[in-house]
């Protein structure tokens, strides 16, 4: 998996607002014509976004870590030219990071726009990354502009704006890592189409790992061995196992003159475990994986 909607009617009215980018973590695509993010579907993916999108339907992208969820959502925007935002979940994400907040400047107070506001008043694509690691007001903020209301209420302004055309809302989340008291509750599950990422086809993934890292086919084929290899351990005591983006990382040290030896043990091996004897375990299975035809 690596690599619209119905227009609501017209937005209410609300306060006159600055709107700044500080602090937002937002990507915009540099202009329409920039180079389209390289993508492999491998199932329906595609078609169920843009038949979600065409619904005015959000978006769940559930699956492990770096296996392209967010690739996805970036060559999705860059196929309908619109723009990204995206933010990126954590414990101290809160509902105003996301909506926006009075901030005092010059003396002044001025509102200023969190990066779901903004998304939602210009028909940008607002995708929520690792939602669940966030506080548990910000899915709240999220629910009625995820079911037929299209809406986010912004109660500091008094206000309720309706979502421009073109809004897309996507959350994704990693459903084999979360712990119990991090889960997406049933509430907010039921109102987002759920599209389910998983590890590439061997072949999809050489390809992939090799055309990102700038390397040699032979070289990717490695690489991806060592990465199956270490995902099929059985009882191995590994928060993540290889992913896609790992592979390309540790193409990227090879693509600079590092060899595949070093790059696997420094960008793979290494950075799954801090356990001397789980590291040494890893090294010996990719010395294996290698050495073999």
């Amino acid at each position: 998996m690596w690599f619209f909607p119905k227009e609501p009617s017209s937005p209410r009215s609300f306060p006159s607002t600055e709107r700044s980018d500080v602090a937002t973590g937002a990507h915009r695509p540099a202009s329409p014509a920039a180079e389209a993010p390289f993508y492999r579907a491998v199932a329906d993916e595609v078609e169920v976004f843009r038949a979600a999108a065409r619904r005015g339907l959000p978006v769940l992208l559930k699956g492990p870590t770096g296996c392209g969820k967010t690739r996805f959502v970036e060559a999705m925007a860059h196929e309908f030219g619109r723009n990204l935002i995206t933010v990126a979940g954590h414990e101290d994400l809160t509902s105003a990071d996301l909506v926006g907040r009075f901030l005092l400047k010059g003396g002044e107070t001025t509102w200023v726009d969190g990066p779901l506001t903004r998304a939602v008043r210009e028909g940008a694509i607002c995708y929520l990354d690792e939602v669940v690691e966030a506080r548990q007001d910000t899915t709240v903020v999220i629910h009625p502009l995820a079911d037929h209301r299209r809406e986010l209420p912004v109660d500091r302004l008094g206000v309720s704006l309706r979502a421009a055309p073109g809004f897309q809302l996507v959350i994704s989340y990693n459903p084999g890592y979360q712990s119990v008291l991090k889960n997406i509750k049933e509430s907010t599950r039921q109102r987002f189409v759920a599209i389910e990422f998983g590890f590439l086809p061997v072949d999809v993934e050489t390809e992939v790992v090799a055309h990102e890292a700038g390397i040699d086919l032979a070289t990717a084929r490695d690489l991806v061995r060592v990465g199956d290899a270490i995902r099929k351990l059985d009882g191995a005591p590994l928060q993540e196992v290889a992913s896609t983006r790992l592979l390309i990382t540790a193409g990227g040290l090879v693509a600079e003159g590092l060899s595949l030896r070093s790059a696997v043990q420094a960008a793979i091996v290494q950075a799954l475990s801090d356990d001397l004897d789980i590291v040494r375990a890893l090294g010996e299975l990719a010395d294996a994986v290698i050495s073999r035809p």
